[in-house]
């Protein structure tokens, strides 16, 4: 038996529960059950042809080696030019930085301004790698509240009333996972103003599912010219271009900072595949067909998954404004959130993630996913409709 001499900071790494889930769910799946996934965040739908093509196209022209550290040129131009089209802003192609996934800017970020003696604030619920990271980084997690009477989004003088002298980064996530709420431009004007007060506290926006919006303007924090020497980007092609698998997105840093993130990247990965960058410069100059489809099928099931779910006894959830989550409220129901988790997986044979697996706040909530058929969704939620009434829920 060995005496394992782990560094400390592994026993603060977190997980991402909707992997567990997934897991549990194909070894059910494995055993003859028919399982519905209503859990796992990702696309149900094919990369398109012209993106794939043009990763093959790569690898038969010879892109086998590595690339920069930062991503290849052609890339980050492609990049620049569609952050221009999408938000009338101007940024430098040096500002971006190509990582092998959404997740590497937002490690690479929470690294560079964690540490002992530093204090992170982040959005809870919330996409669960934020608090594990700055937890492993030694810095000391401070949660923003999410409340749903306020539509999943954050009070921006609470907000800025938890920052102090040992604040050092604040993230925040719109539209958001696990919410499927968005941060409207009053509250984002009041925070950045704010933010003024406060020089010396960068900001992560994590803005992923930009373009998976319902009858909403997306406001991207790029706009404010205040904050710009202080901001990072975070987003990327794996939601709104079905390419979860490729593991390819982006980060847009402060000029000084990018070289630091670049850095980062060249400790860890060294580089992004080449071939998925070939394939990410197609997806932003190819036709965008496939993306509007997408949504459209998405604000169908959207609507779909609401309405059954407010005919659930005991259950509740608010409209979203964006992605591809609810985040109904169970609390009639008498079920903790991990309580509905294992009731829905392993008696209704319904993969979902439990409220607390995006925080404490999380709790009393659950979450669903419609990346699933509307067929599948209407199976669901019929399933718990009936176990529902059965048990007397509510």
């Amino acid at each position: 038996m060995s005496n394992y001499q782990i560094s400390e900071n592994m026993l603060n790494l977190g997980t991402e529960n909707a992997f567990v889930v997934l897991a549990r769910a194909a070894e059910l799946e494995r055993q003859g059950h028919d399982v519905i996934n209503l859990g796992i965040g990702q696309p149900d739908f094919k990369t398109a042809d012209n993106i794939v093509e043009a990763a093959v196209k790569a690898l038969r022209d010879g892109h086998h080696g590595y690339t920069p550290g930062n991503g290849i040129l052609e890339l980050r131009e492609a990049v620049a030019t569609d952050i221009f089209n999408r938000h009338k802003v101007d940024i430098n192609p040096d500002q971006v930085v190509i990582v092998p996934g959404g997740k590497v800017t937002m490690w690479n970020c929470i690294l560079m301004f964690g540490g002992e003696g530093k204090e992170i604030l982040y959005p809870n619920p919330g996409f669960p790698i934020y608090e594990s990271a700055i937890n492993f980084s030694g810095a000391k997690a401070i949660p923003i509240p999410l409340i749903e009477k306020n539509n999943f989004s954050f009070d921006p003088e609470e907000t800025i009333s938890l920052i102090n002298k040992n604040t050092s980064l604040i993230i925040i996530n719109s539209p958001a996972n696990p919410t499927g709420g968005m941060i409207k431009k009053e509250l984002l004007d009041v925070l950045v103003e704010k933010l003024e007060e406060f020089p010396n506290v960068s900001i992560l926006s994590d803005e992923i599912y930009s373009h998976i919006l319902y009858d909403n303007d997306f406001y991207s924090m790029l706009n404010y010219q205040s904050i710009l020497n202080r901001l990072i980007i975070l987003d990327g092609w794996s939601k709104t271009y079905a390419m979860t698998g490729w593991r390819i997105g982006y980060g847009i840093w402060p000029i000084k900072l990018a070289d630091k993130a670049t850095r980062l990247n060249i400790n860890s990965v060294s580089c992004t595949n080449a071939a998925t960058q070939y394939a990410a410069i197609e997806a932003l100059r190819g036709p965008q067909d496939q993306v509007k489809i997408m949504i459209d099928e998405f604000n169908k099931r959207k609507n779909l998954i609401v309405e059954k779910t407010n005919n659930i006894p005991g259950m509740h959830c608010q409209m979203p404004q964006g992605a591809f989550y609810t985040m109904p409220n169970i609390k009639e129901t008498n079920l903790s959130s991990k309580e509905m988790e294992t009731l829905l997986l392993e008696k209704l044979k319904i993969a979902t993630v439990a409220g607390t697996s995006f925080g404490e706040y999380g709790e009393g909530y659950i979450r669903f996913s419609y990346a699933n058929s509307q067929k599948n969704i209407l199976k669901a939620l019929n399933r718990i409709h009936e176990y529902a009434i059965e048990n007397n829920w509510g």
